[in-house]
Parts: structure tokens; sequence; C-alpha cells
């Protein structure tokens, strides 16, 4: 129980320290250190990333969401393919699908041509991929379960009949 309760709470927010966390769970800072270690080992933490509103930066960022149809590998089905596919350093997210397609591949580039250069020079070309179908991400509203926009308040005003 202690366990889910603080991987929730550094899910939505990793700089909780252990002291934090024992504060907030009713634990001690050492039971939950050596939780964190204990699920950090198991893999079940695997990193702490930062969520990082790129649109309020300078720097130029797009992210492409590519639709992938396979042929499975005999003995391997989608996992060795997925694998290809992940090790590229373009690629942040790889996702095994049901519905008309396979895999979910989503990759961050500094321009439109570049996302298309990995597809169309490295993605699409691989024996096992059918096909490629890249939809561009035009802004993000919430991301990691966080909003990413400030809500407005609609200064209109209200007509009644």
């Amino acid at each position: 129980m202690l366990k889910e309760k603080i991987l929730k709470a550094i899910d939505k927010n990793s700089k909780l320290t252990p002291k934090d966390l024992a504060a907030m769970l009713n634990s001690t800072e050492e039971e939950v250190a050596s939780v964190i270690k204990e699920l950090e080992e198991q893999t079940i933490i695997c990193g702490y990333p930062t969520l990082i509103n790129w649109d309020n930066t300078e720097s130029e960022r797009v992210t492409a969401l590519i639709e992938v149809k396979v042929t499975p590998q005999r003995g391997q089905g989608f996992d060795k393919i997925a694998e290809r596919i992940y090790r590229f350093d373009e690629v942040e997210s790889v996702y095994l699908m049901s519905g008309g397609f396979d895999l979910t591949v989503i990759i961050e580039g500094k321009s439109m041509r570049e996302v298309a250069n990995f597809v169309s020079s490295k993605l699409a070309p691989m024996e096992a991929v059918l096909s490629t179908a890249t939809h561009f991400v035009l802004k993000k509203y919430k991301e990691h379960g966080l909003p990413l926009v400030h809500e407005t308040n609609d200064e209109r005003m209200l007509i009644t009949p």
C-alpha cells in the first residue's frame, strides 16, 4: 500500500524528497527511502523526467505521433521491432496498440522536415514496417496529468432573451 502511495505521489511531482513523502504518507523517512530504492531496483521506477512546456521557451520543437503497421517476427512478436525503433535517439515513446495499426511512435524534432526525414530514411525503410501515418501535435494542453495552459475566463457579456 505504501508503494502505491509513493508511486502516485512522485508520478505527479518527482521532486518530492523521502522526508516530504514520509510526512505526506504518515511514515518514516527511512522506510520511504527503502521502498524507493526497492522500486528502482525492480525497475518499477525507471527514471525521474521533468515535464517542460517547450512552447514557453525560445526552443523550436515539433512533436509527432506516428502510426506504424508492421509484420510481427516469428517467435518474437512485436517486441524486437519495437526495440529497434525505440533505440533511435529521436524516439521519445513506443507503444503497442490495438486497432488499425500496431505501434505508436512518438518523436520530437527541431522541424517538420526533420521528423519527415526520420520517417522516410530510418523508420519506413525497416524491413518489418508495412506503412506509417504521421500526425503532428499542434498544441499540448495536458501532459502526464498536468495542464500546460492557464485557464482563461470568458469575458464576453452574457446576453439573455
